[in-house]
């Protein structure tokens, strides 16, 4: 029979640190950034109160630690997606409908939760501002990318995929209020063809059936 080999302190520590921050993510996107505690995010990660204040020495510091948590793991997506983007194994529509995956897969909706106390929280603030910079870091790389492919100037690449990320957020906010799915397919394809048309340098015309 196997032994099964005894897992280092640092080990146990490192699990027990992504246990509650993704228990965190989960319970913000679940439940809101109001209405979670860390009561809640010591439950719902199968540890005590005690072993979370050990990690985290606020619910504020859990918080903001557990964004940066998520948005690492999101990065490690983008990086993974520029790769095949690169090997010219995309184009911009894979490329749209990767953003909106992307941002829909509860990415936005823990954005919308944290947003408004970043707002009024300079502290707060002041800690996710590196953190969002480098996800904005990561989107440049495939902006660089896009830019590169269609031989556009990089800024001009960069102000068309920051559009299409405020078309995506926009959609996915109205989803709170308006699940018509068909709706939002449409308004895809048809930013699908502005980007097309952008990057062709043609006049944007509108494709029967689409």
């Amino acid at each position: 029979m196997a032994v099964r080999a005894r897992r280092s302190q640092q080990e146990r520590t490192a699990e027990t640190r992504t246990r509650l921050l993704d228990a965190a993510v989960t319970l913000l996107h679940d439940k809101g950034l109001a209405h979670t505690s860390t009561n809640d995010i010591a439950e719902a990660a199968g540890v005590s109160r005690g072993a979370l204040t050990h990690h985290f020495e606020s619910r504020e510091d859990l918080i903001t630690c557990a964004i940066e948590h998520m948005l690492a793991g999101v990065t490690v997506e983008l990086e993974a997606f520029t790769h095949q983007f690169a090997a010219g194994e995309s184009s911009s529509d894979e490329l749209i409908d990767f953003l909106w995956r992307l941002m829909s897969n509860r990415l936005f909706y823990v954005t919308l939760e944290f947003l408004p106390e970043a707002r009024h929280n300079t502290m707060f603030r002041e800690r996710l501002v590196p953190v969002v910079s480098d996800w904005h870091s990561a989107l440049d790389v495939i902006w660089s990318e896009l830019a590169q492919r269609y031989g556009v100037p990089p800024e001009e690449a960069r102000s068309l995929m920051n559009a299409t990320m405020c078309v995506v957020r926009g959609m996915i906010a109205q989803t709170i209020l308006r699940d018509d799915p068909p709706y939002y397919a449409r308004l895809l394809e048809f930013w699908k063809a502005s980007v097309r048309a952008q990057l062709a340098r043609v006049p944007l015309r509108v494709v029967s059936g689409r």
